[in-house]
């Protein structure tokens, strides 16, 4: 206590003191103003920092050091363009996520891994691909920090341009891997159609089988009408079984007939249900059922054709001079294909469609070489036994056949070379067969057996997240109903209107 009666260390808020007290803030010299920028406790700010020789950047928690002379190289970049605005707080505050003042150091909220080749950019002037590191992101990354790839080095950068290619290769593989496991859509597909909550009702009920106890039972249907129909087709062919015959024709041409009625009432349906007629369409599943039933309706047409021709001897008369009967076979011929049906419940056969129409390039390459190779050896054997009086080639054509059977390595042996030269040649054309049968299964095996375990996963996937939404629906359903009547009535039967 002085003299007056007061505590000289107590800090006093009321500008207006007692007589006789000296007041300390009224000094000459001016007092630093407060700011958020500003070093309180020793007086030093920003502008005292700015001969500093080193920039100190805090990347996701890891301090780093770069010589303000090597940023100030490269203004065009995060880091330079921080280097020449330090002072300007705006500018500060755009090129960085925050600032300490007391360290002079700025903080980055990104990977710190990616940093250190960042700051190997600005002391050598060469970018390092980060080859650890998703392409996608450290791409991402060198943008951030204002950074091109054009100043990586030629190897880093073909490196950089492979990992690329493959992850949008994988990509567009995992999307077109998603699109061939299911084709579904939402409710706001079938929200503005006609009849929209039927319509949706049966694709559900055509194209998930998991939808619905009855679509299960349908697929099962399906798939057995699939078997049947095969069936009928080879039996249907046995002389025995052609004797016994309903209204003109076999039993097995009236199953045959009534399998394609279920098959035809089963793609009109998915037809007129669908939300997007050209998807639908340009399916090659889709394309398969349609495949399956045209041969029956192009028959029916040629049939309906009698009408027009009189009798039935008049009709086949003209069919013969027509040539309608090789028509009809071939559109008969293509009954066969009606087993590709089972791929749509089939995972092998969609994974080696799936692996046929990824490696198109590659088989194409495959029969490129096996032509060439017919050609070149069934050459070579013609003009080594043209003047050969017991050789078989009489001629290039002719010669392949068996330069086709030998470079399969099947070897019939109805056609073979007599001379020693012949045989050499045909020595050449089976091992260059060898050779080009096992190029295809490396990459194709490869691709099927990854293709067939992504399906699988992805049909897994698929068929978990269903069934547990069908159970919570119907758990939901039986919930409501379980204590609907307790929320629609009183306690004495009274109805709440509320």
């Amino acid at each position: 206590m002085d003299a007056a009666g007061l505590d000289p260390t107590r800090r006093f808020t009321i500008p207006c003191l007692p007589r006789g007290v000296q007041d300390v803030t009224s000094q000459d010299k001016p007092v630093k103003s407060w700011k958020s920028l500003s070093n309180l406790d020793t007086g030093e700010t920003t502008q005292d920092k700015a001969e500093k020789q080193q920039m100190t950047l805090n990347v996701g928690g890891k301090v780093w050091n770069i010589p303000t002379q090597c940023a100030l190289k490269y203004p065009n970049t995060r880091i330079g363009s921080l280097a020449l605005n330090k002072d300007s707080t705006d500018k500060v505050f755009r090129l960085c996520d925050d600032y300490s003042v007391y360290k002079d150091e700025f903080f980055f909220d990104r990977d710190p891994a990616l940093f250190p080749y960042i700051r190997h950019f600005y002391t050598s002037g060469v970018l390092w691909v980060y080859q650890e590191m998703c392409p996608m992101s450290f791409e991402e990354e060198v943008e951030y920090w204002g950074l091109s790839l054009t100043d990586t080095q030629l190897c880093c950068w073909l490196l950089f341009e492979e990992k690329v290619g493959d992850v949008q290769e994988r990509l567009k593989v995992e999307r077109e891997l998603l699109a061939e496991t299911q084709m579904t859509y939402s409710n706001e597909h079938f929200k503005d159609m006609v009849f929209g909550n039927t319509r949706q009702m049966l694709w559900n009920f055509t194209e998930n089988p998991y939808s619905s106890p009855l679509a299960k039972a349908f697929s099962l249907f399906s798939n057995l009408c699939v078997l049947i129909s095969i069936i009928a087709i080879a039996l249907d062919t046995v002389e025995e079984l052609q004797i016994h015959k309903t209204n003109g024709k076999t039993h097995m041409e009236w199953v045959e007939i009534i399998t394609i009625m279920f098959f035809m009432f089963e793609y009109f349906l998915r037809l007129s249900t669908t939300p997007d007629l050209k998807a639908f369409l340009k399916g090659g599943l889709n394309f398969v059922d349609l495949l399956a039933i045209l041969p029956f309706l192009v028959q029916l047409i040629f049939e309906s054709g009698l009408g027009y021709f009189g009798t039935k001897e008049d009709f086949k008369a003209m069919a013969q001079v027509g040539k309608f009967n090789q028509v009809l076979k071939g559109v008969k011929l293509l009954r066969v294909f009606r087993i590709l049906k089972l791929a749509r419940h089939s995972t092998g056969m969609r994974a080696f469609g799936f692996t046929l129409k990824q490696c198109s390039e590659e088989v194409c390459c495959i029969f490129l070489f096996i032509g060439l190779g017919i050609f070149t050896f069934s050459a070579l054997l013609h003009s080594v036994e043209r003047e050969t009086e017991d050789s078989p080639i009489t001629s290039i054509p002719y010669a392949w056949w068996w330069a086709a059977v030998s470079i399969s390595t099947v070897g019939y042996g109805d056609v073979v070379p007599v001379t020693v030269l012949g045989r050499f040649v045909a020595f050449g054309c089976i091992s260059f067969g060898i050779i080009l049968n096992g190029m295809p299964i490396s990459f194709l095996f490869n691709n099927f057996s990854d293709y067939y375990n992504k399906l699988k996963a992805q049909e897994y996937n698929t068929t978990s997240v269903e069934r547990s939404l069908q159970l919570k629906k119907r758990l939901r359903r039986r919930c409501d109903f379980c204590f609907s009547p307790s929320e629609q009535h009183g306690p004495e039967g009274v109805t709440d209107e509320t």
